[in-house]
């Protein structure tokens, strides 16, 4: 009878230590994905914003070169 009732509680303790680490795993798959969902957004945006600032600084660089060849010559 003490042996049954002690099986009975490690089993419980062995369902809920079951139950806490398939939560931990999922949590933690959830979190990978939100942070390389993260990061890709920063790099895209980084990329995203070169890509439309890329002719404001051909232009410049442009009349930067056409003043210092016009100040050397």
């Amino acid at each position: 009878m003490e042996n049954e009732k002690l099986l009975n509680q490690i089993l419980e303790k062995v369902e809920e230590n079951h139950r806490i680490l398939v939560k931990m795993r999922r949590a933690s798959f959830w979190g990978n994905v939100f942070r390389i969902f993260y990061w890709a957004i920063i790099i895209l945006s980084a990329i995203g914003a070169y890509w439309l600032i890329q002719p404001y600084i051909d232009t410049l660089k442009s009349v930067y070169s056409g003043i210092s060849g016009g100040l050397f010559k």
